[in-house]
């Protein structure tokens, strides 16, 4: 190796060396950040295992509780609870208290739901579908808004129905008819409600026919 080679090499390192000294806190500090976030990242994935899995056993034990006909326990298993498993639970335990004959009980457990925005919508609609069900339908159409879906719709239709506005109830009625397949039981519902909003029922598609 020629003299000039080695020269070159030295100078090299040095510059390498110097570079090092200059950026040593940057460099130490960026490891140090990587590390925080592969250690931050992991802490955040076992804490979301550990909810997922403490709202998975709420969710069972609700469950459970209704079973037995445990109303209230299965309700305070609940209390707090977030997420999929526990809207899931509260949807069951409000369904089961509406069927014992408690609907006030039940309009507080759903409006007491933490839900995902997968879910959201659900949750309103059984609200309103309760609203409907215990005279408020005023209330039901707030609840409603925003939601154009045609469960949404029909529930809608039902509450404009029951305030005395036959007319707007007519157009929610067809509206919730356009977006209901035709082989959907929920559609004659649906058109039988029209009618006797003094509707009448569009023509089925051509291809449905």
């Amino acid at each position: 190796m020629a003299i000039d080679d080695l020269l070159d090499e030295h100078e090299q390192g040095e510059r390498v060396r110097a570079w090092l000294r200059e950026n040593a806190l940057g460099i130490i500090g960026g490891l140090a950040l990587g590390i925080a976030a592969i250690y931050g990242w992991q802490w955040w994935g076992r804490h979301q295992a550990q909810q997922e899995q403490q709202a998975h056993g709420a969710y069972t034990q609700a469950v459970e509780q209704l079973e037995a006909g445990q109303l209230d326990k299965a309700g305070s298993l609940l209390a707090g609870q977030k997420g999929t498993y526990a809207a899931l639970a509260a949807l069951r335990v409000a369904k089961a208290q509406v069927e014992a004959g408690k609907p006030e009980e039940a309009l507080a457990t759903l409006r007491g739901i933490q839900a995902d925005p997968s879910l959201q919508g659900v949750v309103n609609e059984r609200i309103a579908q309760l609203l409907n069900a215990t005279g408020k339908p005023e209330e039901a159409i707030r609840q409603l808004a925003g939601d154009t879906g045609s469960t949404a719709q029909e529930l809608r239709g039902d509450a404009l129905f029951a305030s005395g506005k036959q007319e707007e109830a007519r157009e929610a009625y067809a509206q919730a008819l356009t977006g209901t397949d035709v082989a959907s039981p929920a559609r004659r519902r649906v058109e039988l409600k029209l009618q006797e909003a003094g509707g009448q029922v569009p023509a089925a598609p051509a291809e449905a026919i």
